[in-house]
Formats: structure tokens, C-alpha cells, sequence
């Protein structure tokens, strides 16, 4: 050793480093992978929540104004098929008397396929089934 020259010790990572370094991130990419895929499935659930809630609620406003028109509520299961941002919908009324005469609950079930047992959204109101007498 030269008289007043210290030797620095080598700049860098080790090869150890490295390779821990290499093990941390193929633990947290697919990690981090598998998350973002959770959160894109999420949102394309609440999507289809929301389109099924507005087929929902265009079936209510047709049957209400078939109801103003007939004066009667329309008689059985009404089923049927709607087109809604270039996808289908299928939609299904079931209706059943309440308590309160003159009044009906409607269930409106909106569904993306046709065999589902259950709808995606349901849809509850009760209407007028005409007029008293």
C-alpha cells in the first residue's frame, strides 16, 4: 500500500444484489398484474350494472305509459329482448297485487343472457293498475 492512498472500495451492485433485486420484482409484477386485472373485471361489472338498470327503467317507463294508454296492467310474465349500446339485454316483468287496492308490484329483471336465473339488476316499483272504480 502507497503511504497516504486509501483503496475505495468497488462502486456497483454485487452479484447477490442483483439477483435479489431480480426476485423482489417477478414477486410484484404479477402481483401488481393480477390487481389491475381485479380492478378492469370491476369495472366492467359496474358497467353492466348500469346498462341494466337503464333497460330497467326504459321497461318501467313503457309499461307505466302501456298502463295510461290501456288503463289495465298487462296480464301474465312479460319477457322480452332489448338492444342497449350495441349489446343485448334480456328483461323479464313479473307482477304480483299488493295490500293496497289498485296498486301492483312490478319486478323488472334485466339479465345479458337469456337463460340467466337471475337477472343482473332488479327493478321494484308498484303502479297504479288502473283506474279505481
Amino acid at each position: 500500500m502507497i503511504a497516504g492512498i486509501k483503496r475505495q472500495p468497488p462502486a456497483g451492485f454485487t452479484l447477490v444484489e442483483v439477483m435479489v433485486a431480480l426476485a423482489v420484482v417477478a414477486l410484484a409484477v404479477p402481483a401488481l398484474l393480477f390487481t389491475l386485472y381485479q380492478q378492469l373485471e370491476g369495472t366492467e361489472y359496474l358497467r353492466d350494472r348500469s346498462m341494466a338498470s337503464w333497460v330497467a327503467a326504459n321497461r318501467l317507463n313503457e309499461l307505466k305509459l302501456v298502463v295510461a294508454k290501456q288503463g289495465a296492467v298487462p296480464e301474465g310474465q312479460l319477457s322480452g329482448e332489448t338492444r342497449l349500446a350495441q349489446r343485448d339485454w334480456y328483461w323479464w316483468i313479473e307482477q304480483e297485487g299488493t295490500e293496497v287496492p289498485g296498486f301492483i308490484r312490478v319486478d323488472i329483471n334485466v339479465a345479458t343472457e337469456e337463460t340467466a336465473e337471475q337477472g343482473l339488476h332488479t327493478l321494484t316499483a308498484f303502479i297504479s293498475a288502473g283506474s279505481p272504480q
